[in-house]
């Protein structure tokens, strides 16, 4: 088993202490062979898929190798706006001890913005290829530093047509730079593109392509804002009263609260992660095993590893960092032909994530509504109600008769049993909710960018009814529309986004492939 941690790396101080605080505890696969090739200064052709970790895979190539003095030295170029801004999130999280200044440069963001942020002391760029190329050509982004190129998703920049700006991109950069080229497959242009322009002594690593496929585990999440977090996974556990269930958090230190609000709300529970000993860890692990622990708190390397029969949910109080690890988790439940489940509590900042989880694993993951507390109090009605209809069916409570005769004698038979509800309720219960129905996170319309404006010949009845028919929605779900020139914005529910996504980007509207993204900012 590889056990390379990242402090084997070679990477500086500043950025382990960052990734210490992600709470990644061991690279992926991906990572551990990429990052010492990029640090030795190597061309580097990566092939894995996505969801394996490869943000951190050329981000810490970089990092490792720049300070916030230096001035820009780094373009990444990624195929999409989402996936720019999820790049550009990560590479900051990664550099937050060298304080390096990283900025997301796209398409149907304002340009004068951009312009004015890269007047200031920028050191990394993350972009989709137009913008970036238009930029260049204005003279806002110099290149005379650039020592990092990194081609991110490069098969899916040169489906969605960027092959042409990728070329004029590469051509006007230093001819000494260290060239990264990340690509789930590796087709004939990717590959002639790479050999035209990377040295002739560039690393290749190829990732074998691991199953994805979790089709016999039932998967559910539930939408949350992250003040609401925890006591939605209280509901949930309230509802479903999982006889055995791992949660599982991305660090260490979010391990240590969920296990200590947790137990201050009377769960048996306890957890386990990398900073625990080994002795701990099995202790745990055994009293798990033999029932005597409803839950497990785990990170992902503390619960490497774990077989345990009986596990009927998987909940992932935070997604993790790639997909692989959601399919290593939830494959913990579901075993032995058993039904399993999963849910996972998802912020609005995290719904980039769960679209990649879905797409890659080809999972129905529905959507549920966290519970209210009538709901809560109903389902439990029904057990408790289950529980004494096959007491009375088979088992001898012959000795509890005379203390139900006194009983009797001094009270209302209904009222009595009402006591005994209550408080065989109120043992169950263990967390009091405030209100009925939990707070949800705010929902606002959500801004999408399409590739086509007044230069195709649309006009709002063409989009409406060209969103609308493919994504087989109602009209009424679709808001606002500006079109401009060259592209355009439309408002839509947040309940159909997934669905414009799916059935509309790449279809032909007027003789022209439309690519759609979700637009960083309302433009007012």
């Amino acid at each position: 088993m590889n056990e390379i941690k990242f402090n084997n790396l070679g990477l500086k101080d500043s950025l382990l202490k960052s990734i210490t605080d992600l709470g990644f505890e061991k690279p992926s696969q991906i990572q551990a062979e990429a990052i010492p090739v990029a640090i030795q200064g190597y061309d580097l052709i990566g092939q894995a898929q996505t969801g394996t970790g490869k943000t951190a895979a050329f981000g810490c190539g970089i990092i490792n190798h720049i300070t916030k003095n230096d001035g820009l030295r780094a373009i990444i170029l990624a195929p999409t706006r989402e996936l720019a801004i999820q790049v550009n999130d990560e590479l900051k999280r990664l550099s937050k001890y060298d304080d390096l200044s990283v900025l997301p440069i796209y398409g149907g963001d304002s340009i004068v913005n951009q312009i004015r942020a890269l007047k200031r002391n920028v050191n990394i760029v993350v972009g989709t290829p137009g913008r970036v190329l238009d930029h260049i050509k204005r003279g806002t982004i110099k290149l005379d530093g650039i020592k990092f190129l990194v081609l991110d998703e490069a098969d899916e920049m040169l489906n969605m047509g960027f092959i042409d700006d990728l070329e004029d991109i590469i051509k006007q950069l230093p001819s000494e730079r260290q060239t990264l080229l990340f690509s789930a497959t590796m087709p004939d242009q990717i590959r002639k593109l790479a050999k035209r322009y990377m040295k002739p002594d560039a690393k290749q690593i190829s990732i074998k392509k691991t199953s994805m496929t979790v089709s016999t585990i039932s998967q559910s999440f539930f939408e949350i804002s992250h003040k609401t977090r925890f006591e939605a996974l209280c509901r949930v556990l309230d509802y479903d009263t999982p006889a055995s269930a791992i949660i599982f958090c991305r660090t260490k230190k979010g391990v240590d609260e969920l296990v200590e609000g947790m137990q201050s709300r009377g769960y048996i529970v306890e957890g386990m992660h990398g900073d625990m000993s080994q002795a701990h860890r099995l202790r745990t692990l055994r009293k798990f095993k033999e029932g005597s622990l409803n839950y497990l708190i785990a990170t992902d390397v503390a619960a490497r590893g774990i077989d345990v029969e009986g596990i009927t949910h998987v909940i992932n109080y935070d997604l993790p960092q790639d997909v692989e690890s959601y399919v290593h988790r939830i494959g913990r439940t579901g075993r032995a032909n058993r039904e399993g489940i999963a849910y996972s509590l998802v912020s609005p900042k995290e719904f980039s994530m769960l679209k990649q989880i879905k797409s890659v694993t080809k999972s129905d993951i529905t959507r549920k509504a966290i519970p209210t507390v009538n709901d809560i109090f109903d389902n439990k009605s029904k057990s408790i109600l289950e529980d004494v209809t096959n007491t009375i069916t088979d088992s001898d409570y012959s000795k509890f008769i005379p203390v139900a005769k006194e009983l009797v004698e001094k009270f209302d038979s209904i009222e009595i049993i009402a006591a005994l509800i209550k408080n065989k309720f109120n043992d169950e219960l263990l967390e009091t909710y405030t209100n009925d129905v939990l707070e949800a996170p705010k929902s606002e319309d959500i801004r999408l960018f399409l590739s086509i404006g007044r230069r195709d010949g649309i006009n709002p009845k063409t989009l409406v009814n060209f969103i609308k028919d493919t994504a087989r929605i109602k009209a009424s779900s679709i808001g606002d529309i500006d079109i401009l020139e060259n592209f355009s914005f439309v408002n839509i529910s947040p309940d159909v986004k997934d669905k414009i996504l799916d059935k509309c980007i790449g279809v032909k509207l007027n003789k022209r492939k439309v690519n759609i993204e979700v637009a960083n900012k309302k433009r007012r």
